[in-house]
């Protein structure tokens, strides 16, 4: 009468889109985190070992943010409309700066194997390198500063002029977080 009968096998539920991916842990388990937690060091050593991985797991979860551009995650420097906007207006230029690296190789080829005329070829081709890459810069900043001020009246451009900068003097491949638009692709409309 009060004998176990076996259990038919329950049926998992399916997984729900926005869940955490994990089922929730047990009472145990979460009371075991929470003491392993709130466990005090024994020793300076111990301390700054916790203290180390802790860090090296936010900066983990930082990196990957910027590389799938989850804007939660991001830096303070990084979040917002307008530094969203920033991003994209110069991702989708085409910069003298993604040209800078093969000409700089180009021009030390040119000035390591080549006579006095190639060497003052080079270092004009270097000169003239780094003043499009200048040209190009200040060009970057009025139109910026243009369109800021058309799409964002009411907000603070503060620092704006330099986050562009910055990344607009990096080659595409290494800028972060990572560009979300392609070159000469249009720029939307709202960014709120």
């Amino acid at each position: 009468m009060f004998k176990r009968t076996k259990s038919e096998p329950v049926a998992t539920a399916p997984v729900k889109e926005g869940g955490k991916g994990r089922p929730t842990p047990t009472r145990k388990e979460a009371e075991a985190a929470a003491k392993a937690r709130a466990k005090a060091p024994r020793d300076r050593k111990e301390l700054a070992k916790r203290d180390r991985a802790a860090r090296a797991e936010r900066s983990q979860k930082v990196r990957q943010a910027m590389k799938t551009g989850d804007e939660r995650y991001f830096l303070q420097r990084d979040k917002g409309p307008v530094r969203r906007f920033i991003r994209d207006f110069v991702d989708v230029r085409f910069s003298v700066v993604d040209l800078l690296i093969p000409l700089v190789v180009f021009s030390l080829v040119l000035s390591t194997f080549g006579g006095a005329a190639l060497l003052q070829a080079a270092n004009m081709i270097m000169l003239a390198t780094f003043l499009f890459v200048i040209v190009d810069m200040v060009l970057l900043r009025f139109k910026l500063h243009r369109e800021l001020r058309r799409r964002f009246p009411d907000e603070s451009h503060k620092g704006a002029t330099y986050y562009a900068l910055v990344r607009g003097m990096q080659m595409k491949f290494m800028r972060m977080p990572k560009a979300r638009m392609k070159i000469g692709q249009q720029l939307p409309d709202d960014y709120s």
